[in-house]
């Protein structure tokens, strides 16, 4: 389990490459078609669902390997439950029937709030596959106190206090056999084509990452209980924000500069043309050596916008010599591997970060801000 959370993180940084080529390339390719040819539009809207559609089964991967950037708040099991339980009966159908258990005085968890909903989600989803006849699923809440004799993997830690959320349907139950794996990467008892065996491993990965212990109870004919237990926040706190709405599109003011550094060829030149596409002027360069070069050389470069994974010098190195030669010059970092990003999280004082793919809109805000000082 260990190699395979290993494996996926490597592969992470290159196959998001990939997608932001596509990404990046169907873009621009839309916005250069206009509004004239429906079809062409069409076809490129039907591109950009598949690319979203891969960095969710990458995110799915580095959500097992724990390997995702997750954003911890204070979150009321209780609200967000209660909260989602119409998306629930919407996603499950009338076949099945959902009742919520909430229990009283509910503390206060931590944890990231969407990839919660996510997880929970993704468990009502799993249920319903279990019950092609209908049924019901039911949620619980509760506060529990947790040690070893609950679950080993908390050796000899004092006692500490969780917040449970648990699925429960009544479906078809998993024998002990199925039992044993149901946690494992691509593992599924679905025919082809109707799952990608990452919907427990993910939740799996999403819990331990956040400090939590994860419990699933079957019997075959009598359905199958998940059981998510989640640290207790103890500081007080709300829910997560609503989400905001689609940024506007932040163009360039006038004669900005941009430094874009990329080793790959194709991330290169379309991170190029998107920054020119927002009135931004542009110097491109396929490594550390000639990106210094062109800051000595062009005095009005105001933003340094460089890939974190490099050969020879990597981003953070090339960040750190080009500050040596211009102290205070705005850094915007991108990768496509989440450890890269959080790794540069911070580093420097007007330093942004971008995860690969990336919109153009994504694209634009954290230029803009990272010029701003934001």
């Amino acid at each position: 389990m260990e190699a395979v959370g290993q494996l996926t993180g490597g592969i992470a940084h290159d196959f998001n490459n990939m997608l932001a080529v596509v990404s990046n390339a169907m873009e621009l390719l839309g916005r250069r078609l206009g509004e004239g040819d429906e079809r062409a539009q069409h076809y490129v809207a039907i591109a950009k669902g598949g690319v979203r559609r891969a960095a969710q089964l990458t995110q799915r991967l580095l959500a097992f390997s724990r390997q995702q950037p997750l954003q911890p708040v204070s979150v009321c099991a209780n609200d967000l439950v209660a909260g989602m339980s119409e998306l629930i009966r919407h996603s499950l159908g009338g076949s099945i029937r959902v009742e919520l258990e909430l229990g009283g005085a509910p503390w206060l968890l931590h944890a990231d709030h969407n990839q919660l909903e996510h997880a929970i989600l993704n468990l009502a989803v799993n249920a319903r596959d279990a019950m092609e006849h209908g049924g019901q699923l039911l949620i619980q809440t509760a506060n529990c106190v947790l040690d070893r004799h609950d679950f080993v993997e908390l050796g000899d830690a004092a006692p500490a206090d969780y917040v449970m959320i648990a699925v429960a349907d009544t479906g078809a139950g998993m024998p002990r056999d199925v039992l044993a794996k149901a946690f494992e990467p691509f593992f599924t008892t679905k025919e082809v084509g109707r799952g990608t065996g990452l919907g427990l491993s993910q939740v799996y990965g999403f819990v331990k990452q956040s400090g939590g212990q994860v419990r699933i109870d079957s019997t075959p004919g009598a359905g199958t209980r998940v059981e998510l237990y989640l640290p207790r926040h103890l500081e007080a706190g709300s829910t997560a924000a609503q989400p905001a709405a689609a940024p506007d599109i932040v163009r360039a003011r006038d004669g900005e500069v941009v430094l874009v550094v990329d080793d790959e060829e194709a991330v290169r030149s379309l991170s190029a043309e998107m920054l020119q596409m927002l009135g931004y002027v542009v110097h491109v360069a396929d490594g550390a050596a000639a990106a210094l070069h062109l800051l000595d050389a062009h005095p009005d470069i105001a933003l340094l916008f460089t890939d974190v994974l490099m050969p020879e010098l990597d981003g953070r190195q090339l960040a750190a010599r080009a500050l040596q030669r211009r102290p205070g010059l705005p850094v915007l970092f991108t990768s496509g591997h989440t450890r890269d990003v959080e790794a540069v999280e911070g580093m420097l004082e007007r330093a942004r970060t971008l995860a690969k793919p990336f919109t153009l809109a994504q694209l634009a805000s954290q230029a803009r801000m990272a010029l701003d000082g934001e």
